[in-house]
């Protein structure tokens, strides 16, 4: 049995505990608790692939969806000395120290590594800070300063997320990620998104996408502008196909770095097909998308319990009668629920017309969101019959969402009185 002592804790020679992987596949662990410290525990030894099995008078509501679900197994009852038979790890996390201490005692009876999650050094073994990464599992110890590992633990894992620390010499292979960068704040870019880009040898950026992330790149990063302003200046789609393609096809890394999904009104199958038809491998990024994050942004749910049952998001970018649209509008003017309008500024006042027309009545909250997330975002909140007036007065311009519908008059602030209408 490993000296824990206070002494032996104490001594500035180095941790005294060995960093080891354990295969648990299939292998019987022991977790005496079911309360949120069992919880926290019984995800990644589930992942791990264990026989896992929990005693415990109570469980949290977590733990029992565990053994419903049939990854975990309960026995409801005290803990009772031979609970250890045929473990190989076992945990003790209940709140009451007497029960902890009579499990580590039976481990170390039976030779059975055990942690003791309410103090450490009394057990035989303790839990490492951990994070996986793409195949990797990350652990720090720091002596039992929980707090000092934790946030070693974290930042290592942000440095590989970022790129600033690489998990892989080699080079990746040429070709096409085609990368949503999120609705504008440089923090809600996907990881795996900001990984890849940290690895480009050319981005083709979209006006939307985060410039704050262009300004992350090494020098020796070529950068594309494949902006479009809105009824302005354009690079061609086609331009930005040939780019990606004869990118990849020069043995580079190609990121097509875009504002929101790739998916969500952003050309982005048009360009993998142009690459798939080149012969380009194409890898697909999903980014988080506009018409739901910056609503939330601005503390508007698209959708509410009790209050709508759908939300639908229409693009703007042609006006309801125009030859070319494929939205009916009538049918959208009846529904009850969520309408999200992008690239919508420029001809609010015929999409509220046409929903006027339609029936939705003049009275139905809409809230306009100008560049959405960042620090310059502004809110314009109105109602159905007045909104097109309310854009113009105040000079709203695109970026910008529009959202019509009950939740549209949904804010932060007003949190409570929503909850109460939606339950009452």
């Amino acid at each position: 049995m490993p000296n824990t002592s206070d002494a032996t804790q104490d001594q500035p020679t180095g941790d005294p505990n060995y960093l080891v992987g354990l295969d648990l596949r299939g292998r019987r662990v022991v977790v005496v608790g079911g309360g949120t410290v069992a919880q926290r525990r019984l995800g990644l030894l589930i992942a791990s692939g264990a026989d896992v099995h929990v005693v415990s008078r109570a469980v949290t509501p977590a733990v029992e969806g565990m053994a419903t679900s049939g990854q975990i197994t309960i026995a409801l009852r005290a803990y009772a000395d031979g609970d250890l038979d045929g473990a190989w790890y076992a945990i003790a996390c209940t709140d009451e120290p007497e029960t902890n201490a009579a499990v580590v005692a039976e481990a170390t009876r039976r030779r059975i590594f055990c942690v003791r999650a309410d103090t450490a050094r009394l057990g035989t073994a303790v839990t490492p800070a951990t994070a996986r990464y793409d195949g990797l599992t990350l652990g720090v110890l720091a002596s039992g300063q929980h707090r000092r590992s934790a946030a070693v633990r974290t930042a290592l894992l942000e440095a590989l997320q970022s790129g600033v620390v690489s998990d892989d010499s080699t080079p990746i292979t040429p070709g096409v990620a085609l990368v949503g960068g999120g609705p504008g704040d440089p923090d809600l870019i996907t990881v795996r998104g900001r990984r890849l880009l940290a690895r480009a040898d050319l981005v083709v950026a979209d006006r939307l996408a985060p410039p704050e992330l262009l300004a992350e790149l090494g020098p020796e990063v070529e950068v594309v502008d494949a902006a479009k302003i809105p009824y302005g200046r354009a690079m061609a789609q086609d331009a930005i196909n040939s780019a990606l393609i004869e990118g990849a096809k020069a043995g580079k890394f190609v990121v097509r770095l875009k504002g929101g999904d790739p998916y969500v009104f952003g050309r982005g199958y048009e360009e993998l097909e142009a690459c798939v038809a080149a012969g380009v491998p194409v890898t697909v990024v999903p980014g988080v998308t506009s018409p739901i994050a910056v609503p939330a942004a601005a503390g508007i749910p698209v959708t509410h319990r009790g209050v709508t049952h759908e939300f639908v998001v229409v693009s703007g970018h042609v006006a309801p009668d125009h030859p070319d649209s494929l939205v009916d509008w009538p049918a959208l003017a009846r529904l009850r629920g969520t309408l999200v309008l992008m690239m919508a500024v420029e001809r609010i006042e015929q999409f509220a017309t046409a929903l006027l027309d339609g029936g939705r009545p003049a009275g139905t909250p809409a809230t306009v969101i100008q560049e959405g997330t960042l620090r310059t975002q502004r809110v314009l909140r109105a109602d159905l019959g007045t909104v097109a007036t309310r854009v113009r007065e105040e000079g709203i311009r695109p970026p910008a969402i529009v959202v019509i519908g009950p939740t549209a008059g949904f804010s932060a602030a007003s949190a409570p009185s929503h909850a109460d209408s939606a339950t009452g």
